[in-house]
């Protein structure tokens, strides 16, 4: 399966609260959270870089049990 992943901002002052990992296209963090279809994505491949932080601790461990 392929991932990616979708940013969830604050409502206050629109910075990037979190980093998700969705499923490729998806909106539904692995972590249960709906996010905004619009919000932007990257690559899974930033998974673990300065530029996924920050990035949601329940994603995380749940995608390090999904990937090979």
């Amino acid at each position: 399966m392929a991932y990616e992943m979708r940013a969830e901002y604050d409502a206050e002052d629109g910075a990037v609260r979190h980093w998700h990992m969705v499923e490729d296209g998806g909106v539904r963090a692995l972590c249960g959270r709906d996010l905004d279809p619009g919000a932007p994505t990257q690559s899974a491949d930033a998974w673990g870089s300065e530029a996924a932080e920050p990035f949601c601790h329940s994603c995380g461990a749940l995608y390090l049990r999904q990937v090979p």
